[in-house]
C-alpha cells in the first residue's frame, strides 16, 4: 500500500524537520519589527516628512476636486475621490490624468 501525505497541501518537500513547513520556519529568520520610538532620528523624520506630503496632496486633491466642475473632470467624481485618498500615487495620478485643462483660460 501506498502512504498518503495527512492532507493534500503538505507533501514530504515542505515538511520541516519537526513537522512544520518551510515557509513557517523562515518566518523565524525575519528580523524583528521596531516600533517608531525604536527607528533612529533620521528614519523617524523621513516617516514624518513622507505622512506630511502624502497628506498634503490628498487634501489638495479633494479640494481641487470639490471647486472644478465635473465638465473639467475625466471619469466621475467620486471615483476621482476615492482614488485620490488611496495613497500618494492616487492623488499624483488624478493631477495627472484626472483633470482636463480649461478651454476659457
Amino acid at each position: 500500500m501506498i502512504p498518503m501525505p495527512k492532507n493534500n497541501f503538505q507533501t514530504q518537500d515542505t515538511q520541516g524537520t519537526q513537522g512544520q513547513s518551510t515557509l513557517r520556519s523562515r518566518r523565524h529568520n525575519l528580523p524583528k519589527k521596531q516600533s517608531f520610538r525604536e527607528l533612529d532620528r533620521r528614519t523617524q523624520i523621513a516617516a514624518v516628512a513622507a505622512g506630511i506630503i502624502e497628506l498634503t496632496l490628498m487634501f489638495a486633491a479633494l479640494r481641487d476636486l470639490r471647486r472644478r466642475p465635473a465638465r473639467l473632470i475625466r471619469g466621475p467624481k467620486p471615483l476621482w475621490a476615492v482614488v485620490s485618498c488611496l495613497n500618494v500615487l492616487g492623488s499624483l495620478s488624478y493631477f495627472i490624468f484626472g483633470r482636463r485643462k480649461d478651454p476659457q483660460n
